[in-house]
C-alpha cells in the first residue's frame, strides 16, 4: 500500500479498487465487508473531532492547516457547550489565519453532525476518514478501539490510557491497526520535532547510554469548581484533571513526554520503578486525588536508570527538559546539543531549523494519507510510554518497588462500572467533600 508520488484521480480509484484484494491475506471476512477507511482514493479527507476541550480545538485547527483537501464533518464531545465552543474557537483561528474565505470548504459540521453524549464518538466516527481523539484520556482505549474497528486513521494525544487494563485494551487495538495498515499518530510530539530528531540521530556520539534525568516542574493547570445540580460524574468529568479515571495523575498526563523522551532514546521500556511523592499543597476539595509530587527512579534491563521528577507547586523552580547521559557524553535536549563529559562542545543543533512539533505531526500524517501511505504506527509506544508513567504512579503510590509485567497484568481497572451521568465513578468523596487519596506503604496493587 507504498505509493510515493500523490495520486491523481483515477490513481486514486484504481487504488481503492484494489485495496481489498491487497488487503485480503490479513483483515477477515467481516472487516473486508466494511473495509471503508481511507487510502487516497477520494480527493476530500474527511476529519472528526471526539473531544472538543482546548487540545481538540487546537489539534482540529492544526489538521485543516495541514495543506492537505480536508474537511472538518462531524464533531462529538460529552458536552455541547464544548463542541459550540469548540466550532467558534476553529473557525476564528482558521479566520485569522487570512483563510476566512475558505472556511467553508473546510468546515462542514451543521448541527446534526454535532454529536453529544457518552456515545456520540461512534456517530462521528461512521463520517469520517480520519478521527482526532482529544477527549480526557481516561476515554482513550474505547474510542481508539471504536475507531480502528470502523478501519479509520487516527490522531490521538497522550496519554493513552489512564489504568493497565486501558493499556492492554490498545495494545490489542494497535496490533490490529498494524493489520489493517490504518495509520495512528499520537501525539507525543517531540518525535515529530527537529532538534530532537537530530539528536536521536547522533546519540551515539556519547556511546552507552547509562543513565538519565526528565523533569516536568511547574506551577500547575487549572482547576474547576463543583457547581450545583451537578451529578458526581459531571463534576469528574468538568474537573477531570483531578481524578485518576480521566487523567492518571500528572505524572501520567503531562510527565509522559518526558519519560517518553528517555524511552525513545533507549529503545527501551523500565522493567521496574520505585519512588516517593504526595500532596503538599494541593490538599483542596476540588484538587481530586491526585498528587502534587511524584519523584521515581525508573530501573532498565539494562542496568541504566533513568531518575525523573514531576511537580505542581506553585513559585517552585519551573523545568520542563531531559538529560541524558553516556559513557563518552551527554545530550542536553533543552539546549539541544551534546557535549562530551569534560563539557566540550560535540554538537549544537541550529534553533532556525526548530519547526512547530503540534503542527508537523498532523502535516506528516495527512501527507501519508493523501499519498495512500501506510507510514505511521505510534499506537504501540504511546501504549508503553503511556504505561511506564503508570508504572511510576504505582509505585509512588505504593511506596513499594513495582515491577513492569506484575504492574500490567494485576487487573488494575479504575474506570467507572458505565459511562451514563448517574453512574457513580469508583472514587467517591467523603462527607466532607474530600476524595481518598493513596498512602505509601498502605495502597496495594498487587
Amino acid at each position: 500500500m507504498q505509493n510515493k508520488k500523490p495520486f491523481n484521480n483515477n490513481q486514486r480509484r484504481e487504488f481503492v479498487k484494489h485495496a481489498g484484494l491487497l488487503s485480503g491475506a490479513i483483515l477477515t471476512a467481516p472487516l473486508l465487508s466494511n473495509a471503508n477507511f481511507y487510502s487516497g482514493a477520494s480527493d476530500v479527507i474527511k476529519i472528526a473531532l471526539i473531544g472538543c476541550g482546548g487540545r481538540g480545538t487546537g489539534a482540529a485547527v492544526q489538521a485543516l492547516r495541514s495543506k492537505q483537501n480536508v474537511k472538518l464533518v462531524a464533531m462529538a464531545d460529552a458536552f455541547k457547550d464544548r463542541i459550540d465552543s469548540a466550532y467558534k474557537a476553529i473557525t476564528g483561528d482558521l479566520s485569522e489565519a487570512g483563510i476566512s474565505g475558505d472556511i467553508t470548504k473546510m468546515i462542514d459540521v451543521p448541527e446534526e453532525r454535532k454529536f453529544v453524549g457518552f456515545d456520540a464518538y461512534k456517530q462521528a466516527i461512521a463520517l469520517a476518514d480520519v478521527v482526532i481523539l482529544t477527549t480526557p484520556p481516561g476515554f482513550r482505549p474505547i474510542h481508539f478501539e471504536e475507531a480502528v474497528n470502523q478501519n479509520k486513521h487516527i490522531f490521538m494525544e497522550k496519554p493513552v490510557a489512564t489504568d493497565p487494563e486501558g493499556i492492554k485494551k490498545v495494545l490489542a487495538a494497535a496490533a490490529v491497526a498494524k493489520s489493517k495498515k490504518l495509520n495512528v499518530v499520537v501525539g507525543l510530539q517531540r518525535h515529530y520535532q527537529n532538534s530532537y530528531r537530530e539528536l536521536f540521530k547522533r546519540k551515539d556520539m556519547i556511546g552507552e547510554i547509562t543513565s538519565a534525568q526528565a523533569w516536568w516542574n511547574n506551577d500547575g493547570v487549572w482547576v474547576n469548581q463543583r457547581k450545583e445540580g451537578q451529578t458526581e460524574m459531571e463534576y469528574q468529568m468538568r474537573n477531570w484533571y483531578y481524578f485518576n479515571w480521566l487523567c492518571g495523575d500528572h505524572i501520567t498526563e503531562q510527565h509522559i513526554h518526558n519519560i517518553d523522551v528517555i524511552n525513545w532514546f533507549k529503545g527501551a521500556y523500565p522493567v521496574k520503578a520505585q519512588g516517593m511523592g504526595g500532596r503538599e499543597v494541593r490538599k483542596g476539595k476540588n484538587h481530586g486525588e491526585i498528587f502534587d509530587h511524584h519523584y521515581v527512579e525508573f530501573h532498565y534491563a539494562d542496568g541504566s536508570i533513568l531518575n525523573s521528577q514531576c511537580r505542581h507547586i506553585q513559585n517552585t523552580m519551573s523545568k520542563v527538559d531531559e538529560l541524558i547521559v553516556g559513557t563518552k557524553g551527554k545530550i542536553f535536549c533543552g539546549a539541544a546539543n551534546i557535549r562530551d563529559h569534560k563539557g566540550g562542545l560535540l554538537y549544537q543543533f541550529d534553533t532556525k531549523s526548530e519547526n512547530d512539533p503540534y503542527q508537523s505531526e498532523h502535516d506528516e500524517l495527512f501527507a501519508a494519507i493523501a499519498k495512500g501511505e501506510y507510514k505511521f504506527a505510534d499506537a504501540e509506544n504511546g501504549a508503553k510510554s503511556t504505561m511506564s508513567s503508570i508504572l511510576g504512579r504505582m509505585a509512588t503510590y505504593s511506596g513499594k518497588l513495582v515491577e513492569w509485567d506484575k504492574a500490567l497484568n494485576c487487573g488494575l481497572n479504575i474506570q467507572p462500572s458505565a459511562y451514563t451521568w448517574n453512574t457513580l465513578p469508583q472514587s467517591l468523596p467523603d462527607a466532607n467533600g474530600q476524595y481518598k487519596i493513596a498512602v505509601p506503604g498502605v495502597t496495594k496493587y498487587y
